[in-house]
């Protein structure tokens, strides 16, 4: 399976060393559990598409620094993308801001929530088990770092997780979009370097609650198999 990912932003210069960049995140959370994928980075800010949506088997859509509603000559070309992408019923997952642009691209509405910045480990909880869940419990940990969400689902939507801090946090279209607000590529440290980054950005008490949740992991594998089984459905 050839995957596309649609990357929206850089992870900044002094983390890549031991980051990677986003694309290269996805690539090891997917690749690593399943060495028959290919992957192919399109780089949307800089106008990079497939010349032919068939040359992917499926797409994904990196987190990033902006938001959806910024006036950023790429985000309208990337949204009549994610339009072209559903008519052709393409698998696509879309992280954080993905999740946000996706919903937006398809007729509903992201925001700054009033609930503030989130950060660090949050739990998250399903409703119900999708096709491509396991059976484990229904409630996972996974991290954050957004103060938009998404406020009005995309038409034909359904919201299969959610938290009291982000009622929409994975989203499921057809059975060809999948959307997450959290980022199960990312590891703590690289949480951590946000925060401290973000520090005046998201306040004291946000730095410190988020600081002290990392104690805790996120449920990578988990997550990388449902994107995995998703995909493959």
């Amino acid at each position: 399976m050839k995957i596309g990912i649609l990357k929206t932003d850089a992870v900044r210069e002094e983390w890549v060393d031991d980051f990677g960049e986003y694309p290269d995140m996805f690539a090891s959370l997917l690749g690593s559990r399943d060495s028959d994928l290919e992957f192919v980075t399109f780089d949307v800010r800089m106008g990079e598409y497939p010349e032919d949506i068939d040359n992917c088997d499926a797409y994904l859509m990196t987190g990033s620094r902006h938001s959806v509603y910024d006036d950023l000559p790429w985000i309208e070309p990337l949204k009549s993308f994610v339009r072209d992408l559903d008519q052709r019923r393409k698998k696509l997952v879309g992280i954080c801001f993905g999740h946000q642009l996706i919903a937006q691209a398809l007729g509903g509405r992201t925001e700054k929530a009033a609930a503030g910045w989130g950060v660090g480990i949050h739990h998250h909880r399903f409703s119900r088990r999708a096709s491509w869940f396991d059976e484990g419990d229904l409630e996972f940990p996974i991290l954050v770092t957004h103060q938009d969400q998404v406020t009005e689902n995309a038409k034909g939507a359904e919201v299969l997780a959610s938290s009291d801090f982000c009622p929409n946090a994975v989203c499921q279209i057809g059975d060809h979009i999948l959307t997450m607000q959290g980022h199960p590529e990312f590891v703590n440290d690289y949480s951590r370097a946000i925060m401290e980054f973000r520090r005046e950005i998201i306040s004291e008490p946000v730095y410190h609650s988020g600081v002290a949740s990392l104690s805790e992991q996120p449920a990578t594998d988990r997550m990388a198999h449902w994107i995995l089984r998703f995909l493959k459905d």
